[in-house]
């Protein structure tokens, strides 16, 4: 009868810590995530994240290799989508252009890393678009190509629309994640970037709940 008894109590309490581990792995308003109103446009289809970012960011820079890898491994039903944004820093603009510029000559996955080491860890500046193509063409990207991407006023446009999707999401610092549109994930209620994206993961889990209409 004892022997029963112990194996009931820690049924129970195994049952309980699961109960309290779920409770705690669903993302909370407030204290998780804020949510964005009204939602950002986003494709049809799959559960969008953006990341906004820039390579001007030293936080940007160290969280990178972690969203990387972590959009390698995203499920099928999930897309990744990574926005630049200036703050209406100059400086910062000129580096937003430098993406989409690098995007649109197909040299982004070869130099997007690349960009944040010559920045934070080389210390180039970057101050003028003579130095970027300089520092571009260095790493093999074609001087024409690229240069003409960089003053096209595609570029601009791009960057500018950015900005206000941006703003549209609130995003106050960077990088950030918003997910589905809906939901900007709060990042002072991770300690880390593995738990910043762990969070996430459960943001995502809620947005497809919320498709699904549950």
């Amino acid at each position: 009868m004892k022997k029963l008894i112990a194996l009931l109590f820690a049924t129970l309490v195994s049952s309980l810590a699961a109960s309290s581990t779920s409770l705690a792995a669903e993302p909370q308003v407030g204290r998780d995530f804020a949510p964005i109103n009204p939602p950002l446009a986003t494709a049809k289809g799959k559960i969008e994240v953006v990341e906004f970012f820039s390579y001007g960011c030293p936080h940007c820079s160290d969280f990178h290799p972690y969203v990387t890898l972590w959009a390698a491994k995203l499920p099928k039903d999930v897309s990744f989508r990574r926005v630049p944004v200036s703050f209406n820093r100059p400086e910062w603009a000129r580096l937003s252009r430098v993406f989409f510029a690098l995007e649109a000559t197909g040299d982004l996955a070869k130099l997007d890393a690349a960009v944040f080491l010559a920045i934070h860890e080389q210390r180039m500046t970057f101050k003028t678009d003579e130095a970027v193509i300089a520092w571009a063409v260095s790493k093999g990207a074609d001087r024409k190509k690229f240069g003409d991407a960089l003053a096209s006023f595609s570029m601009q446009s791009k960057v500018q629309r950015a900005d206000q999707e941006a703003t549209a999401a609130r995003i106050s610092g960077v990088p950030a994640l918003a997910v589905d549109g809906k939901f900007l994930v709060n990042n002072e209620a991770a300690s880390n970037f593995e738990e910043l994206l762990k969070l996430t993961d459960s943001v995502i889990v809620k947005a497809r709940q919320e498709r699904a209409g549950k």
